[in-house]
Order: structure tokens, then C-alpha cells, then sequence
């Protein structure tokens, strides 16, 4: 059996530090050889540059900007009339995985609309995101990076993400 390798989220342990380029060294000093973030955009990238190549630690995914986290949001790659700033989203995320040499970016599928029935908008969520992972394919397979999609729990975890079973992500591609 090959050995279990582990990946520090960098956006969730060592939040003492302030900095995430900081909490790269310490990721290094406790022991992991990779990190992930959920969003490292207020983050000077020249400072995660200089920790990730000091530290020989491994950047292994990243995620597409939320959007407007103070108002609740959590990805856009499926919510209705953020197309464009999705697209911008996926272009910053990529500059920031080319920099960092990371090979993998969660394209986020987002929140449904808060005063929104799921129901009513499933299909028309659904329809923008797979128009959005499209776009986002043709982009990544040019520059060797893969999208990746994470359902999350909506009985616990947040009841109102849009993509929130493995069930649901597979249908996506049928």
C-alpha cells in the first residue's frame, strides 16, 4: 500500500498568522510537503512565490475567487448573471496556479440566491454552470491545469450551496 500523503489548507490551519505566505513556512516546519488555499487573492503573490520556492512545499489546489464573501457569497461558477465575473475569476485563479506551479483549481459552483427556491432556479443554475466548466476546460487544458468541482453538504455543512452531492456533479456531464 502506497503511503498516505496529506495537505495542510493553509486558508484554515494556522490562522495565528495572518499572512498565508507565513502559514506556508509554518506548514514547512510542522512537517507537510503540500499546502492548499481556499483563496489567497489578498495575498501579495510575489511573497507566496518566494515562501512556496523557499519552503520546496507543494501548492496543490486553489480555488476560483468566492466573489463577495461579506455578502455571502461562495463561488460564482453557477450563479445567474455573474458569468463575466466568473470568467475574471478563472483568470486571476490561473495566474495565481501558473505562478505557483499549482496544477489544480476548484471552479466553484457558488450559493443559490438567498430569497431563492432551489427548485426554481436548479435548471437555470445548472445550465450557466456547465456553460461555465466548459469555458473553464477549453482554458485549463491549454495550460496543463485541471478543474475540479466539490459537492459540499447542505444539511450541515452550508444549505444553501448550489453543487451539493457527488450525484449531482456526475449528472452535470450527462
Amino acid at each position: 500500500m502506497a503511503p498516505l500523503k496529506f495537505c495542510a489548507n493553509i486558508s484554515w490551519l494556522f490562522t495565528e498568522l495572518p499572512d498565508l505566505s507565513q502559514r506556508i513556512y509554518a506548514a514547512a516546519s510542522a512537517g507537510f510537503q503540500a499546502v492548499e488555499a481556499a483563496w489567497l487573492y489578498d495575498t501579495d503573490l510575489q511573497e507566496l512565490q518566494r515562501a512556496r520556492e523557499a519552503t520546496g512545499v507543494e501548492v496543490v489546489l486553489i480555488n476560483t475567487p468566492p466573489g463577495d464573501v461579506n455578502a455571502g457569497e461562495l463561488g460564482l461558477g453557477a450563479v445567474p448573471g455573474r458569468e463575466a465575473e466568473f470568467r475574471q475569476g478563472l483568470d486571476q485563479a490561473l495566474k495565481y496556479a501558473k505562478a505557483l506551479n499549482c496544477r489544480r483549481i476548484h471552479l466553484m459552483a457558488g450559493r443559490v440566491p438567498v430569497g431563492t427556491n432551489r427548485m426554481a432556479v436548479a435548471k437555470e443554475m445548472e445550465a450557466i454552470f456547465i456553460q461555465n466548466l466548459n469555458y473553464a476546460a477549453d482554458i485549463l487544458s491549454k495550460e496543463g491545469v485541471t478543474g475540479l468541482i466539490e459537492p459540499i453538504n447542505t444539511r450541515i455543512t452550508d444549505p444553501r450551496y448550489f453543487l451539493d452531492s457527488p450525484h449531482q456533479g456526475e449528472t452535470l456531464f450527462h
